[in-house]
Parts: structure tokens; sequence; C-alpha cells
């Protein structure tokens, strides 16, 4: 590798990214989270589900605020850093940001402080309206995000001009390109799935400590409930996702199964060790003919190979491989885990099976390291082009200096590793404590510790 403007630039968009998705794929699932305890709450009239509520959502107040940050970053290095997409790509990728500004985040921002600060000020009713309507604006945000997205996986719906630039001719098709709309559904379970594991391990944690805690039994409960449905869908949702790369980007699903030769029977390689210098896997542990089965739905379906496409127009094959591996093996072990709280949950066992509680906690991460391997085979996957088939990454970058894009990427590692790792670290702190947190401070009672988190009455939620 060579540390030119390029790579530098991908390496720093790469980073911020990463920073950022974990925020959106927790929030989108935790505003939805919300919605329900309150509809629940007015529903029943049982306190359990308010209290989770008032507790959850500060996690999401600090969570979403994180989150916005981190995406203003990005939306300021496409115009520093990729500054010739920008040129191209604006027309028509310009409107969809704007839609999602427009519709999802002025959404959000209306009612955000109703829901935040209004529970005192506002009817239940109205504030449960202004959660479903956050938790909506979410769901609206992911919609354009992976619209933009999807569209520069496979443009459709535009014309290129003689000077380059790109214009829509059809904006349905740009919209709604192909591939959008099972990407929105992976995206969308991938973020129900991250919520239902974090709620899952912070209310496995506080069982471990208290067992007779019920507000956290209750939340353990919704999350495995959740993430036992939604993870087989997940499964099934990226099995689409790989059979539309089959389709629309053969070169990709070559590298995720590092397939290098084009042949009927495919194997699928459960692990292997792939190398673009010989063009071939220094070893591989396969099953034969299963890949083309999983792909093409046929044992003996021809699948092209790596070879069947120009050495420049290759993926970077080991990481997409790698990471798609990493992603789908903890959608095994979520499915896995939904099945083992299910089995527990029905013999009325959960708060003593400790080595399940264990389990939950240990998952905890596991959606978010999902998240970013996920994106990682959708973009490295996508290399060498921007915009797939239209743009080159090596023609987009601006005309920077190595030194320049070095300092910016110095700079945002050591502030991303002070901010956001506090952020992160006082989230946990909050989880630790527990639903019963707040609870106790709403009754004025002050458990140790408590002045570093938020009570209810901070966020104008009194009981």
């Amino acid at each position: 590798m060579h540390f030119d403007a390029l790579l530098l630039s991908r390496l720093q968009f790469a980073f911020t990214i990463a920073f950022h998705i974990i925020f959106p794929s927790f929030t989108i699932g935790l505003a939805s989270f919300l919605a329900v305890l309150e509809g629940l709450w007015l529903a029943t009239n049982n306190a359990a589900f308010k209290t989770l509520y008032l507790f959850w959502v500060k996690i999401f107040a600090l969570s979403f605020g994180m989150g916005v940050v981190t995406g203003v970053v990005m939306s300021y290095e496409i115009g520093t850093n990729w500054s010739v997409f920008s040129v191209a790509a604006a027309p028509v990728i310009g409107p969809l940001l704007a839609f999602e500004v427009l519709t999802a985040f002025f959404l959000e921002a209306s009612f955000l402080g109703v829901m935040l600060f209004g529970w005192k000020k506002v009817g239940p009713r109205l504030h449960f309206t202004a959660t479903a309507l956050v938790a909506l604006g979410t769901a609206v945000s992911a919609f354009w995000i992976i619209s933009a997205n999807s569209w520069m996986q496979h443009p459709s719906g535009y014309v290129r001009l003689a000077s380059g630039a790109l214009r829509a001719t059809h904006w349905g098709e740009v919209i709604l390109s192909p591939t959008f709309p099972v990407r929105l559904v992976h995206m969308m379970l991938a973020a129900y799935l991250t919520t239902s594991l974090v709620v899952g391990a912070a209310s496995a944690w506080r069982l471990l400590k208290a067992p007779d805690e019920q507000e956290s039994g209750l939340a353990l409960k919704m999350a495995i409930g959740m993430f036992a449905i939604v993870a087989p869908l997940q499964l099934l949702a990226g099995d689409m996702s790989g059979k539309q790369a089959l389709r629309y980007q053969p070169a990709k699903l070559a590298a995720i199964e590092a397939f290098w030769d084009t042949k009927s029977g495919q194997a699928f390689h459960i692990a292997a060790w792939p190398d673009r210098a010989t063009a071939s896997n220094r070893w591989e542990i396969s099953i034969p003919k299963l890949g083309s089965l999983i792909t093409a739905g046929s044992t003996n379906a021809e699948i092209k190979g790596l070879k069947a496409f120009a050495a420049q127009d290759r993926p970077p094959v080991f990481l997409v491989f790698w990471a798609f591996r990493v992603m789908v093996g903890l959608g095994l072990a979520m499915i896995a885990l939904g099945l083992w709280g299910g089995f527990v949950v029905w013999r009325g066992q959960l708060a003593q099976a400790r080595w399940f509680l264990r389990a939950c906690v240990a998952m905890g991460p596991a959606g978010f390291v999902a998240v970013v391997a996920g994106w990682v085979v959708a973009e490295v996957g996508r290399q060498p082009w921007v915009i797939y088939g239209v743009l080159r990454t090596a023609d987009a970058v601006s005309p920077v200096t190595r030194g320049e894009v070095s300092v910016s990427l110095l700079a945002f590692m050591v502030i991303y590793a002070l901010i956001f790792s506090v952020g992160v670290l006082y989230v946990l702190r909050l989880m630790g404590e527990g639903p019963l947190t707040g609870a106790g401070a709403a009754a004025g009672v002050r458990p140790p510790g408590y002045a570093l988190a938020a009570a209810p009455s901070d966020l104008g939620a009194g009981s």
C-alpha cells in the first residue's frame, strides 16, 4: 500500500464513518424501543414500562447527540477530501441528502425537545406522539441515507453529460434503485438487532447483580423476543442481499466468497487466506459445491471468479472475505442466543440462568461489530468504484496533499479517542447503574454515584 492522499482520504472516511454508524444503528432501534415502552405504559398502566422509558431515554439522548456530531463531520469530509465526486454527483446525491434533512432531521429536531423535556409540560398521549414521531424520523433518515448509498452501489435513472457531471433523469429510479429495498430492510433489522443486544446486555448485567430487579427482567425478556425473531429474518435478508450482489456486483460477490476461477459447482470457503498477488487462496477449508448453492440456488450454477475481471477492477479480497465471515458468524451467534433465551424464558429461569446472562453481556457489542463489518463488505467490496461502474475512487479524490490529509486524520483520531471514549464510558456507567436509579431519584433517593447520571427531573420527566 502507498500512503498517498487517496489512501489516506479513504482511511479517514472509513474511520469517521465507522465511528458514526455505531450511533445511528443504536438510536434507530432505541427510538422504536422507547415508543413501544411508552405505548405499553399507556395501555397497561404498568409503572415498570415508565421506569424503563425514563432510564433508556437518557441513553438515547446522549447517543443521538454523538451521532449528530459525527454525521456533520462526514458531510464536510465529502467536500474537503472528495471534491471531484461532489462536483460530479452533487446534482443526484445532493437532493437525497437534502431530503433527509428536510424530512427526517427536521422531524426529529421538532419533537426531540418534547420527548426529552416535555413529560411535565404536555399530556401523556401527546408525549407518546412525540416519541413515536422521533422514532419515525430515525427510520426516515435511514431511508434517505440507504437510498443515496444504494444509488452509488447500482446507479440508475441518470445521464452523464459531456462534462462528466451526472444528472437525474428519473427521480423514482434514483431513489428506489434496484438494490435499495433489500438493503434498507437489512439495515433496519441490523439496527433493531443492535439495540436489542445492548438492552439485553445491560439488563443481564443488572440481573447478575440484582436477580430480583423486575424492570431489568422485563427489559431482558423484551430484548430476547426481539433478537429471537429478528436474527433469523436478518439471515434471510442477508441471503437476498448476497443474491443481488451476484446479479449487480459480481466482482464483490467473488471477493466475498474468494472465488478466483469461473466454474460451476463453486465450493463454500468456511475459511481461507486469499492472496491477490497470486490470484489464489493460499489455503482454504471448504465444502464442495455449497458456494454455488448458497449464492445461486443450485449446486451446478456457474459463478464468475475474480480472474474474469481485470486486475484493476478487483476489490480487496482479504478484507471483504473476512469482514463477511465476521458478520455472518456473529449473526449465527445471535440466532443461537435467541434460541437459548427463548428456552430459558420458557423454563421460567431467566434470573437464575447465570451462564445465559453472561452470554448476553458478552454479546452486547456484537451488533456494532456486525454493522461495521457489513459496511466494510458493502463499501470495500464496491472498490475500485465510488459510483459503481461510473466513477473510480482514484478519480474522485480532491487535489490535496498527503501531508494535509495526514494532519486531519491524526486530529480526528485524537479528538474522537478523547471525546467519544468519554461519551461511551458515560453511557456504560448509566447502563451499569440500572433503571431503578432513575426511579429512586424521582422518589428523592440518591444512590452512590448518582451524581454522574441525569435524573428524570433533569429531562423534564417526573413521576
